[in-house]
């Protein structure tokens, strides 16, 4: 998918957001920062336990971001480069906290460019970011610790 130059630039975001991190909402505005526009995708992983469903995960991020800058959807059973295309976005965006992360990444951005030609933008988290994850915040709600300051 090669856009034209005066096409507008819009990028897909996708994750499961469980939950949307304040290291998700760094990336989205930096992202937005790059792009006229930016798809966050709120996707479904059954390899984790969801703390919440995903119409709550989307409810959520729309209402932190209000903006026509910032589209909101739901999507799963569908690779992500396809909804990209479908949605006429003309880049893949991702975090990367850690050399895992940027490995793991980098590996999917090449099978994603062979198969669809949309380049992924590999943004780096803030160093204050970098330990945070999902997953960590999960537990620790699961255990009723305050996450507040992790979560915008």
């Amino acid at each position: 998918m090669t856009p034209n130059s005066n096409s507008p630039r819009r990028a897909l975001f996708a994750g499961s957001f469980d939950p949307f991190t304040i290291g998700h909402a760094s990336i989205l505005e930096r992202a937005l920062a790059i792009f006229d526009s930016v798809v966050v995708a709120v996707g479904v992983n059954a390899a984790k336990n969801s703390s919440a469903s995903q119409s709550q995960r989307l409810d959520n991020i729309k209402r932190l971001y209000p903006s026509p800058r910032v589209e909101v959807v739901a999507y799963d059973h569908e690779l992500t480069v396809d909804l990209a295309r479908r949605l006429n976005c003309s880049h893949l965006v991702r975090g990367v906290r850690s050399v895992a992360d940027f490995e793991y990444e980098r590996n999917i951005a090449d099978i994603n460019r062979q198969i669809s030609g949309i380049d992924t933008v590999l943004l780096l988290a803030l160093p204050e970011h970098a330990a945070i994850s999902s997953s960590i915040v999960r537990e620790l709600q699961s255990y009723n610790h305050d996450i507040s300051s992790l979560i915008p």
